[in-house]
Parts: structure tokens; sequence; C-alpha cells
């Protein structure tokens, strides 16, 4: 997969991009990403990208054509364009499964007030917000979708049977709680089910306790099912 991403602030990646799982999959070449800096799209001598919206109102607007020239340098046939906006739909896990199908990704961070709607009618694939909740911009957000993203590729975790089991990696799942040595700490057991080695007791007690969290966490996923 490639994942190029469209940013004012192409510092704000460094750090999290050249650590864990992310940086393990770039250099085992299972992903590339990189970073542009939104302002190369400038066209006059101060790289200027946003202005002052029409019909007044607070803070600036970006502009589309910094944007639209961008993409004409990274889009291709199979390439999905998507803008992180709080306006967007709100993403989850089998978002992130779809996306991780996908052979190349653009990521267009919004900044500013907004982005000039003519980007959004005319230029991305879709709009995605990652909660009801305003950030300062779309730089956090993408490195969210790139984070759930890359580690359901193939071959970056090198378990890929455990995501079936990790919350949220079907619709009304959360995972059952997990425990490790030792069996005994300062009074607080670990449930007796999980020392005795009965799989079949085991898988029993997962399922409960998977809808016991699913029913007090999140009431809404039950629904349906």
């Amino acid at each position: 997969m490639k994942i190029d991403i469209l940013t004012l602030f192409p510092k704000m990646f460094a750090g999290p991009f050249d650590e864990s799982i992310i940086k393990r999959a770039q250099e085992k070449n299972l992903v590339q990403v990189q970073v542009h800096d939104l302002r190369n799209w400038g066209k006059d001598e101060r790289k200027t990208v946003d202005d002052r919206p029409y019909g007044g109102g607070p803070g600036m607007v970006l502009m589309v054509e910094p944007i639209d020239l961008a993409l004409k340098n990274f889009k291709k046939k199979n390439t999905k364009v998507i803008l992180l906006s709080a306006k967007g739909k709100t993403y989850n896990q089998q978002k992130a499964q779809e996306l991780s199908k996908e052979k190349h990704l653009i990521l267009i961070c919004g900044h500013y007030e907004d982005v000039d709607q003519r980007v959004v009618d005319n230029l991305i694939d879709e709009e995605i917000s990652i909660g009801n909740f305003v950030l300062t911009g779309g730089e956090i957000p993408a490195m969210v979708i790139v984070d759930s993203v890359v580690r359901l590729l193939p071959k970056v975790l090198g378990a890929e049977e455990g995501l079936n089991e990790e919350s949220h990696s079907k619709p009304g799942y959360i995972e059952y709680p997990q425990y490790t040595r030792p069996p005994i700490y300062k009074g607080w057991n670990v449930p007796e089910v999980l020392l005795k080695g009965n799989h079949a007791e085991i898988e029993k007690w997962r399922i409960e306790q998977s809808n016991k969290r699913t029913k007090e966490k999140r009431p809404d996923l039950l629904r349906g099912i």
C-alpha cells in the first residue's frame, strides 16, 4: 500500500511514523507513507494556500487550487482520496478494514476554518471524521487512520488471526478480558477457568465476558444482534 498525506504541518508526523508498527511496516516495504507540505503548491511568493471566506465570517479557508494541483501529482486510477474533516462520516473499525484493501490512499488534512467546498464536491472520494469533536486540524486524524489501517495489512503484525478477536473487529463485539502471569497478585486472582486448560470452557467464558462487556460499554452495538 502507498499512502500520501497532504498537510500544512509535515513535521507533526515525524514521531508517530518513526516508531513501532508503522516504522517496521515501512522498513519491510509493506507500506510506503509519504508526507507532503501543501504549501509546495501555493502559487505566489508566500506559498499561500488559504484565504478569507466569501460572505464574511471568522477564520481562513483552505483554497481549492493548491489541493487540486497537489492531487494531480499523486492521484492515480486506483487512488482513494479522503478529506479529514469534522463534517465527515464517523470513522470506525469496519471503515479501517475497508481502507486496508485499497492500493493507494491520499489523506488531505483539513485546517483553519474549513476547506473550500469545491474540494469536497469535485476532488475527493470521501470525507471522514474520527469523532464528534473538533480538532485544530486533520493531522491527528490522519495519524489515527494510518495507524489503524497499516496494522491490518498482511504480514504487518505477524499474527493476523488475532485481528479477528480484537474489539470492534466486527459490529457488536468487545474483546474479552486478558490475563498473564502471575496468577495471583496482591490477592487479585486470574479467573480459575483460564488456569485449567479446558479450551471449550475457556471459549465459553470468553464469549460470556465479551457479551457482558458489550452490554456494559456499548449497548448500542447490541441492537439487531
